[in-house]
């Protein structure tokens, strides 16, 4: 065929529409405000699979609590936003800031955790109770708190603490570990009224052990002052 024949076709092989379109969602960069989920994945890739026509083989994405739990709140969120579109429809811009607003918001707050409260039902954002058992657990000598989460147990007002901690080895692992835990529920329970089940604690990393200042007057000392 000629050169300038004007129904020349493109000598490029067409693209597989399916992957392709794959790679594009996985590789494209995260929108402006978008968040990571506790997993690791964007809350943008988990909704944009998630409303994939096509059912999806991602082990992940079948498995994850974390992405299950955005997904779901997030299509509590279409829809409410579909609603409040069609009763007074808002520009684009401010529709996208006003959803995306609400979407950090409760990626920061967390889950909301039931209180141990016979009469009023008061519950906390997971967020604020976690920080308050991340700072139980720094007050046991030779620990650091890495990471902490929290889910409810059952009907009740029952939660589950799972915390992975760096351990200092110059004290026994067993009785870091015993002490960070009897911290952590005496906190959940004085401090902030919830009513714990069980602390699993996986410790992850080894803390450096803590040098002493040297003595005035030594080399060392000597040395590091020049």
């Amino acid at each position: 065929m000629a050169l300038d024949d004007p129904h020349a076709q493109p000598s490029e092989p067409p693209e597989n529409d399916g992957p392709h379109e794959d790679r594009a969602i996985r590789d494209a960069a995260p929108f402006a405000g978008d968040q990571a989920l506790p997993c690791g994945r964007l809350l943008s890739q988990a909704w944009e699979q998630a409303q994939d026509a096509t059912p999806t083989t991602d082990p992940h994405a079948m498995s994850c609590p974390h992405c299950r739990e955005a997904v779901e709140g997030l299509a509590t969120l279409n829809a409410a936003t579909r609603a409040l579109r069609a009763k007074d429809p808002p520009g684009l811009q401010a529709l996208a800031r006003r959803v995306m607003n609400i979407v950090r918001a409760e990626v920061r707050l967390g889950r909301l955790l039931p209180l141990a409260d016979a009469v009023l039902d008061l519950r906390i954002a997971e967020s604020a109770a976690a920080k308050v058992l991340r700072q139980a657990a720094d007050a046991v000598p030779g620990a650091r708190a890495a990471t902490c989460r929290l889910a409810p147990t059952g009907e009740g007002t029952g939660v589950q603490v799972t915390m992975t901690l760096a351990a200092a080895l110059e004290y026994p692992l067993p009785d870091t570990v015993d002490q960070v835990r009897r911290s952590v529920i005496h906190a959940a329970e004085h401090a902030l009224g919830l009513a714990v089940t069980a602390v699993d604690i996986i410790v992850v990393d080894a803390l450096e052990p803590f040098a002493p200042p040297a003595p005035p007057g030594s080399k060392k000392a000597t040395e590091g002052g020049a």
